[in-house]
């Protein structure tokens, strides 16, 4: 559909809804027509807030009768351009739709409305001794909606696996305004195609998810956190075996290059961990180790030379500590230069294959380029940062990088990789879908949207063009 809507449209939608439901003040526009790519230019029509699923199936509703484009909007903590109205969208954030129900402490179940913020919801269920165990360095932010429709990953997914593993329901507000309340609090519901798992992962193209029900874990024992440094990938897999075999339960395991813990000092102002650097850096975080066992497992370590140097966390201020230095990656990275960020998926198998490939694509077409690697390497998970040179113009810059990314994933798709691991596809990956989807796979995606969304109001243009 044509995105930009009409004159009489937009005096329809003025006297239709109140100020207060659907705002026309172009100083929101900026906050809330991005998300974190901060690459295109926001160009909303108008800001919607609502506080219910009724006001959301009636803005919808709307919408669709008059033929206005709608881009669902959560905590914005997105970097694929998924939550971004540029051409003349209607925003419909969720942020006011912060309600928690009581926890079913038998069930192990919390109803919550998508505009719940993550961290918001593990700190409701802590008293409980439980938790919804979807974490990652922008808990703080991001809404449980936005998380459901990315199937967000983060540094637990090796533990606890990807989102979807931990919905049980949800309410969503189809593209004609009909609300759908899928699967409840069930446990099991073995009927037909679950509709519930193809709004999840689907980026707000088939419907807007309102409210969850979320199934919960039990709070982990104690943690022990440790950082060790190794001299390369190939060590950081040598590692992680030693750790799969370890007298733990692996909660997370995090690797970081030397540059990107360069950036992290530079911009923090901190000390080198070690007196002996290593190429890369590994964080491991054990769940409920005795004490004895996990010291003599890491003693172990330094005896077989699987370690360069490394660290155990005495307390939990030190945990933090180290957590830290991961976690302020990512800000680092934007706090001491200009990113190019991708985040790509790899059979555990084929990482390091993969890198050597990388180190040497960008040795010999892009000297000079600093790329700066960090990721969930437990689950496959890569982000992969080229950091724009002093001497080069930044307009250049990303003008060369989309050049760089299809030979990049050239590379992820010559070793069974996935163009996304994390976030989605929206619109800053769209022109390079074909590299992780054949042609029959993206026909039968273009249906199912045709399906559910025939005039293609919602989140137009994101994934698949329209």
């Amino acid at each position: 559909m044509d995105v930009l809507p009409t004159d009489a449209a937009l005096t329809a939608l003025r006297a239709a809804f109140s100020e207060d439901l659907v705002s026309f003040d172009r100083d929101l526009f900026g906050t809330y027509g991005r998300d974190w790519t901060r690459v295109f230019d926001p160009a909303p029509c108008a800001v919607a807030r609502p506080r219910s699923t009724a006001e959301v199936a009636a803005i919808v509703g709307f919408c669709a009768t008059n033929d206005i484009a709608v881009v669902p909007s959560g905590g914005r903590t997105g970097l694929a351009g998924g939550a971004v109205a540029a051409r003349g969208e209607l925003v419909l954030s969720l942020e006011r739709m912060r309600r928690m129900d009581p926890v079913d402490r038998v069930a192990q179940t919390v109803r919550v409305q998508a505009g719940a913020v993550t961290e918001a919801v593990h700190e409701h269920c802590a008293p409980h001794g439980l938790t919804w165990p979807v974490d990652f360095a922008s808990k703080g932010s991001s809404h449980v909606g936005g998380n459901i429709a990315t199937n967000a990953g983060g540094v637990k997914v090796i533990r606890y696996g990807l989102t979807r593993h931990w919905v049980l329901g949800l309410e969503v507000v189809t593209a004609q305004g009909q609300v759908l309340s899928l699967n409840g609090a069930l446990e099991k519901n073995n009927t037909g195609v679950d509709l519930r798992q193809l709004f999840i992962g689907s980026e707000g193209t088939l419907g807007i998810i309102t409210e969850a029900t979320l199934r919960l874990s039990r709070l982990p024992g104690a943690l022990d956190v440790m950082l060790y440094a190794v001299p390369d990938l190939p060590a950081v897999l040598r590692l992680f075996d030693a750790a799969r075999q370890g007298p733990f339960t692996l909660s997370a395991f995090e690797f970081f290059t030397d540059r990107a813990a360069a950036r992290v000092r530079r911009h923090r102002g901190l000390e080198a961990p070690f007196a002996v650097e290593g190429g890369c850096y590994v964080l491991v975080e054990a769940e409920a180790a005795d004490r004895e066992a996990l010291e003599q497992w890491a003693a172990g370590l330094f005896e077989q030379s699987l370690v360069s140097d490394g660290v155990l966390a005495q307390n939990r201020t030190q945990a933090a500590a180290l957590w830290q230095l991961r976690e302020a990656i990512s800000e680092s990275l934007s706090g001491t230069g200009v990113p190019h960020k991708n985040d790509v998926a790899l059979p555990i198998a084929a990482l390091a294959p993969f890198c050597a490939s990388l180190d040497a694509l960008f040795a010999e077409r892009y000297p000079g380029w600093e790329v700066v690697l960090f990721g969930h390497i437990g689950d496959g998970n890569l982000h992969i940062n080229v950091m724009k040179p002093e001497d080069l113009e930044r307009t250049e810059f990303f003008a060369r990088t989309g050049e760089a990314d299809h030979a990049l994933f050239t590379l992820v798709r010559a070793h069974g990789g996935s163009i996304s691991a994390e976030h989605g596809i929206g619109l800053l990956k769209k022109p390079y879908l074909a590299y992780s989807r054949s042609p029959e796979e993206i026909a039968l995606l273009r249906a199912i949207k045709q399906a559910f969304d025939p005039r293609g109001i919602l989140n137009p243009g994101k994934i698949l063009d329209a």
